[in-house]
């Protein structure tokens, strides 16, 4: 046994109770859950690798990886279910231990029928690409005042703009000029191709399709020659819950682009094609983010509990200067769900109506919603080269960060606080929706009158 191991030994003898109500909870947690070989935790503990791998030496846990906090303190560990877990919670040097929650993407909501802007195919320019005229003129771009912003301010968006959540399609020709190359934290590989989630022979199956995709979440997906329509073979093929959310990041990152243009996208794969996620990814995802020089975080999806890790991730992204900007969920429930309902530090973001209202999907309460964006049949980028039209927070809050890029492209010494301050200029509905319905050219007006 080595010093280290005698140390930590010797010191276990002495433990205190400090944390036994957490304990308590974590070990709840687990009676309540399915049954598996061992269990997920998030520890972070003083003395970096050294002490979580001499710890788990005693124990009999494993260490997976750090998660890449500038201490190098915390960890992903996985402990046996045998092990009681007050004996890691007591452990002096151990600051924190949380269970690894699992996160969902929030599920589009589909509330009728296809947006005619969906079927106007003509190609347009756009900031050195080819894009749709329906993607580029459809009322919630003009609601928001999309176009007036950028000519009124001569802004097209500055980043990176960090967008975690299922991926991307690298291959679509409309981002083929921002997007930065990313990381797939679900596969602990660079890159975030979200198709790489597709079996081959759905794949397949989506890629050749000449009409449309209608999935469990998406309103309609159409290819570039045809118009919306259900082609049976292709909506059978992704109608299924392992690709429920498939496109989810994919169309997240296509609402930023509409605003804000030049903003280079930084994907961040921290969510499967489920759109299930453990939070140890989502941390790695920002701390990688704020590494790679990211200044504003699209966050388009929910924890229902708080976490003291998560917290302190999103405190190091904001002391870094980094502009967050999270969805407040589809439950239709005054609640709170995590980040958006950090508002120190986030930005929640409700959707509303395309006649600015409360959608009534939209999660909403002046603890949870700093402002609300259209998020009801936006018509948005898909894989394979191909737009959708979806409903969501999760596509309300891209608006909210592209306003953030575009706020950047003004000043770039924008941050969270006065981006925040900024976009409270808004249209105000009631309280339900924090400071209301965005509003871009207020939004940049009040950022320029501020500087």
């Amino acid at each position: 046994m080595t010093r280290s191991d005698m140390f930590l030994f010797k010191m276990m003898r002495a433990m205190k109770n400090r944390l036994l109500a957490l304990a308590l909870v974590l070990f709840s947690v687990l009676l309540a859950a399915p049954a598996q070989a061992d269990t997920r935790l998030i520890v972070q503990v003083q003395g970096g690798a050294t002490a979580i791998q001499s710890l788990c030496r005693l124990l009999g846990c494993t260490v997976q990886y750090g998660l890449g906090d500038p201490q190098g303190q915390v960890f992903l560990v996985t402990v046996p279910l045998s092990l009681p877990l007050n004996l890691v919670v007591n452990l002096p040097g151990v600051l924190d231990v949380e269970v690894d929650q699992v996160g969902k993407a929030m599920d589009a909501v589909y509330q009728g029928t296809v947006p005619s802007a969906l079927y106007d195919s003509t190609p347009v320019s756009y900031y050195g690409t080819t894009v749709r005229q329906g993607y580029l003129t459809q009322p919630a771009a003009q609601i928001v005042g999309i176009a007036q912003a950028q000519s009124t301010y001569q802004v097209s968006g500055l980043g990176p703009v960090a967008v975690i959540d299922t991926g991307v399609d690298t291959t679509h020709p409309v981002l083929q000029n921002v997007l930065l190359p990313g990381y797939d934290f679900t596969r602990n590989q660079p890159g975030a191709d979200e198709k790489l989630d597709l079996s081959q022979s759905t794949a397949a199956v989506v890629d050749q399709s000449t009409a449309a995709v209608v999935d469990q979440s998406t309103a309609a997906v159409v290819d570039q020659s045809t118009a919306a329509v259900v082609d049976q073979e292709a909506g059978t093929a992704l109608n299924q819950p392992q690709y429920a959310d498939f496109g989810h990041g994919t169309m997240v990152t296509g609402v930023i682009h509409l605003v804000a243009p030049t903003a280079m996208i930084l994907p961040l794969k921290a969510f499967s094609a489920a759109g299930t996620g453990y939070l140890s990814d989502v941390l790695r995802a920002i701390y990688y983010a704020v590494g790679h020089n990211a200044r504003v975080l699209n966050m388009s999806f929910s924890f229902t509990s708080s976490s003291l890790q998560l917290n302190l991730a999103l405190t190091y992204a904001n002391l870094n200067g980094v502009i967050s900007a999270a969805a407040a969920g589809n439950s239709g429930q005054q609640t709170l769900v995590y980040p958006a309902a950090y508002q120190s530090l986030v930005m929640g973001v409700a959707s509303t109506s395309n006649n600015d209202t409360l959608s009534t999907f939209s999660n909403y309460g002046p603890k949870l919603v700093w402002v609300g964006a259209p998020g009801e049949g936006i018509v948005t980028l898909y894989p394979f080269g191909t737009y959708a039209a979806s409903w969501g927070t999760s596509f309300s809050t891209p608006f909210v960060s592209g306003a953030a890029a575009l706020l950047l492209d003004e000043n770039s010494w924008c941050n969270e606080s006065l981006a925040a301050q900024a976009i409270a200029h808004a249209k105000y509905i009631n309280s339900n929706l924090g400071n209301g319905r965005l509003e871009l050219l207020q939004a940049l007006q009040a950022w320029q009158q501020g500087q």
